[in-house]
């Protein structure tokens, strides 16, 4: 996909989750050529990802990431001068919105923010705005969205056969909602190249 265009949002999301699916038939060829990519081959891979047992720890685990990449998006639209970073923030902020307001309406705690996400917040809010900026928003929502990606994941496996009803709907979200986060993991592994980082 090329980040240099003015992409309207629906047509960026539509060739994005194109795109994942393609990338999703091509993993499902690999696991059937591959005869130990077992269940439980794929459990340990996951042993060190973040969990989520149900709807409600899910939502709250993404309520965190969404309000960091929110704030710090919103810095980003000013603060970027890298075009592709500066492109990547804007729809990340639209994003960001989105999925709070959502988080919001489902009546989702909202947790206390980390140390860690304070020490972005304050690495961001002090860096230069220019090249410096950019490499540290970028890893910023690169490890946000991987964070991201491996808890929709997880809680996948784990809510597969429910049948409660907050349940799935809360696997029709992380369903959605893996596919975007799995989108921008390889997004902002393009920029953070494109910026030698």
């Amino acid at each position: 996909m090329n980040l240099n265009q003015k992409t309207p949002r629906r047509v960026f999301f539509k060739k994005s989750l194109r795109d994942t699916l393609a990338i999703s038939a091509g993993m499902s060829l690999v696991a059937t050529m591959l005869p130990s990519f077992t269940a439980e081959a794929m459990e340990v891979a996951f042993m060190d990802a973040p969990t989520a047992a149900t709807d409600k720890e899910f939502r709250m685990k993404v309520f965190g990431p969404a309000t960091l990449s929110l704030q710090t998006s919103q810095m980003a639209v000013s603060k970027c001068t890298q075009k592709n970073a500066k492109e990547f923030a804007g729809f990340e902020l639209e994003e960001a919105k989105s999925v709070t307001a959502v988080l919001k309406d489902l009546a989702t705690p909202m947790p206390a923010m980390d140390d860690k996400a304070k020490g972005t917040l304050e690495k961001l809010k002090m860096a230069k705005k220019g090249a410096e900026f950019d490499k540290a928003y970028i890893e910023a929502q690169y490890e946000n969205h991987v964070f991201l990606r491996d808890l929709a994941a997880n809680y996948l496996t784990h809510a597969a056969g429910k049948t409660d009803p907050a349940e799935s709907q809360g696997r029709h979200l992380a369903t959605l909602a893996h596919a975007t986060f799995s989108e921008h993991v390889m997004i902002t592994k393009r920029i953070l190249g494109e910026l030698g980082a």
